[in-house]
């Protein structure tokens, strides 16, 4: 039951501000005259006035609700260290039982920062206390308790961001002193050109202890394809280290600490530097033998490609041709034969005949040249044929024809067809997965072609079919090099929309970089991964079997892995693995040994990176609500002999104090929190009774000044 007085006035505010002033003169005025029933005077008119502002007596039948305490458990990896888990089970078992004797308060225990649970690294606490806050009333929340280890990566910046107006408080697990090295990346590259290196820069720091910052550390680095090298270092003092980019896509080097005696965990001794391995800027020449409709879909293609540097010529009329037309109106310059097919086709990535006869403009030995570029050079020779490779100006009937992978029959196929993958052509990277390419015996769903020639393949693989399933994309390893033929001049017909289009770019773009041997497009390669101590092997392959992977761990242990099948072309087989550290894959091939290197170790660098218990990063924000920071352990010494001896301050619950935290205590706050069951009001100047007492105090007034 609570009892309040509350007032409707019958008048403005302003009438009784001014009748209360000049009351007040009055009655001042009386009591300096010394008249008599001054006093009475003042009784009535405060009478009249309260009667005016018409008080209420209000009588509420209120219940008490329970106070909310929230509880932050962190469970986030660097609370698994050392003897923190049963420090953390005692901790809590310890508060469970104080807070359970606190009346009228009701507590969320919420577990905070799983290492599955979080989509961003490092400890989140005050991340899930907000979570919790969503269906918590903040006239309710007596207080939040968080039982970690200090090192928090979200602390606001101050106390107005939390949204609440209560006490933090912290039990801190693990020690004050505790020791632990750890090794810090300075600076290191994101990519580098392939065969040069790039410089990294790491330094070992160190918590905790005092007095051997120049005690000699050594540093294992470990590269890809080299032999372990060692590195001399001291606390503190950066060194430099350097790292090859042996080959394209990623690579990886590691840097290993020795563990210390007496240090809190080895797990942040390693420090592995991932990076791109990038090729400077692909050369590649396009000859386009006429002007066609497709001309532009090469050019266009490869011009869109910042990775590529595009030298392009047209051959706009052949040499036996004569007309009338000036020379300097048929070309800005003339064609560089000797410059580009003899002084300069080392530097090209890539060569693409596009619907190109031969009519003399190359003389024979340039084709030669053309043949040793591939084989001898691993230079890379794209045919983009039309009905120009059936004739007898066909590129086949040069020096080149060693090279080319299928033999012209003579015919040209003139009807309409789709293009249709083939067994290899579904395990082939340039061609897995094509959109539209459709189930193994559906049809596809891109756009028909109306052209294409008829050859009969003698290397290489057939990855699409064509008119009368005659081979349309070949692809083959010509000595060093690489060489396709696309017999079809009509690639152009996907990339205006016709039927619907098709996926030329995916097409053409693959097909161009497989050719400029990129790594991710290779038909036999080992791939491995590592996600935690969870590693994934996968194998690319052409063929219907695969050999073992023997996989080689830090400590050089090996191990026998069997893929399975996972798709065409593609083997896979998941590994867990125990020891962190750089695994090697090997494997045998056709083609040869095929390698791959991944790096197990934990998923959130951000959490290990520092793991030493502090109070110093929440100190701020404890500060700012009143609350206290607590260590549960005086030592590390004292929590390893016995982690379940731990000290946990007094709770206590305050109404309206100011301190809510001190030496071994803490308070929650009392919001002495209600809801109203039923409201009675009483009119307090109502009605005869009101009338009679006004006119009681009236008459006593005029009684008391006729005396």
């Amino acid at each position: 039951m609570n009892w309040s007085i509350d007032f409707a006035p019958m008048l403005p505010a302003p009438f009784f501000w001014a009748a209360g002033a000049l009351a007040l003169v009055l009655i001042g005025y009386l009591l300096y005259r010394r008249s008599r029933g001054a006093l009475l005077r003042a009784a009535a008119i405060a009478a009249v006035l309260a009667a005016l502002a018409n008080p209420t007596l209000r009588e509420e039948q209120r219940e008490s609700l329970a106070n909310v305490a929230i509880v932050i458990v962190d469970e986030s990896a660097s609370q698994t260290l050392g003897d923190r888990k049963a420090q953390t089970a005692a901790v809590k078992a310890d508060l469970e039982a104080k807070l359970g004797k606190i009346p009228n308060l009701q507590v969320k225990w919420i577990p905070a920062s799983r290492p599955g649970d979080m989509t961003s690294p490092g400890t989140h606490l005050f991340a899930d206390l907000n979570k919790a806050l969503a269906d918590t009333p903040p006239d309710r929340l007596a207080g939040v308790i968080m039982l970690t280890d200090g090192e928090v990566h979200d602390v606001p910046m101050s106390a107005t961001q939390l949204g609440f107006d209560a006490p933090v408080h912290a039990l801190i697990t693990g020690a004050p002193d505790e020791f632990d090295r750890r090794i810090e990346i300075l600076s290191a590259p994101r990519y580098g050109i392939v065969g040069q290196s790039r410089e990294i820069e790491v330094a070992v720091r160190e918590a905790g202890k005092t007095g051997a910052a120049s005690e000699p550390i050594t540093l294992k680095v470990r590269r890809e394809g080299r032999a372990d090298e060692r590195v001399a270092t001291v606390v503190n003092s950066p060194v430099k280290i350097e790292m090859p980019f042996p080959h394209a896509g990623q690579n990886i080097l590691e840097v290993e600490l020795d563990t210390a005696p007496g240090e809190l965990t080895p797990a942040n001794n390693r420090a592995v530097i991932a990076a791109e391995g990038v090729r400077e800027n692909l050369r590649v020449l396009l000859v386009s033998g006429e002007p066609h409709a497709g001309e532009r879909t090469w050019r266009n293609l490869l011009k869109s490609d910042a990775a590529v540097d595009l030298v392009h010529f047209t051959i706009l009329r052949p040499p036996e041709k004569h007309d009338g037309t000036p020379i300097n109106q048929l070309s800005l310059i003339a064609f560089p034969t000797r410059e580009l097919f003899s002084e300069k086709i080392n530097d090209f990535d890539l060569i693409i005949f596009d619907r190109y006869q031969h009519r003399g403009l190359l003389q024979l030995p340039y084709y030669d040249n053309i043949a040793r570029y591939v084989e001898e050079h691993g230079g890379a020779l794209l045919i983009a044929a039309g009905d120009d490779y059936a004739g007898n100006l066909s590129l086949f009937r040069t020096p080149l024809s060693p090279v080319l992978p299928a033999i012209p029959t003579g015919r040209v196929l003139s009807e309409p067809f789709k293009a249709k993958l083939t067994g290899d052509g579904r395990k082939h990277p340039v061609t897995q997965g094509l959109p539209g390419a459709g189930a193994e015996n559906a049809q596809p769903t891109w756009g028909r072609w109306f052209r294409q020639v008829e050859v009969q393949p003698e290397h290489g693989r057939t990855l699409m079919d064509g008119a009368e399933n005659e081979p349309l994309l070949v692809l083959d390893h010509k000595g060093k090099g690489r060489v396709a033929l696309l017999t079809s001049d009509q690639a152009w017909l996907w990339a205006r929309g016709y039927e619907g289009g098709g996926p030329h770019s995916d097409l053409l773009r693959r097909l161009s970089h497989w050719l400029m041997k990129e790594p991710d497009l290779e038909e036999e390669r080992l791939i491995a991964t590592a996600r935690g101590l969870h590693l994934t092997i996968e194998r690319r392959s052409m063929e219907d079997k695969v050999a073992p992977v023997t996989l080689s761990g830090p400590g050089g242990e090996t191990s026998q892995v069997t893929l399975e099948p996972a798709g065409a072309g593609i083997w896979r087989a998941p590994v867990d693995v125990k020891i962190p550290g750089l695994y090697k894959a090997q494997t045998k091939a056709q083609s040869g040994e095929l390698q791959a290197v991944a790096h197990a170790g934990i998923d959130d660098p951000i959490e290990m990176s520092e793991v030493t218990a502090t109070d110093a990063k929440l100190q701020p924000i404890l500060d700012a609500t009143g609350g206290g920071a607590f260590w549960t352990s005086t030592s590390a010494e004292s929590t390893r002999a016995d982690p379940s001896a731990v000290e946990v301050p007094r709770v206590s619950m305050l109404s309206g104090a100011k301190v809510l935290a001190g030496s071994g205590w803490m308070g929650l706050k009392d919001r002495e929190a209600f809801i109203t069951r039923g409201v009675k009001l009483t009119p307090m100047f109502t009605g005869f009774g009101a009338l009679a007492a006004l006119l009681m105090l009236v008459s006593l007034a005029w009684w008391r000044e006729g005396r």
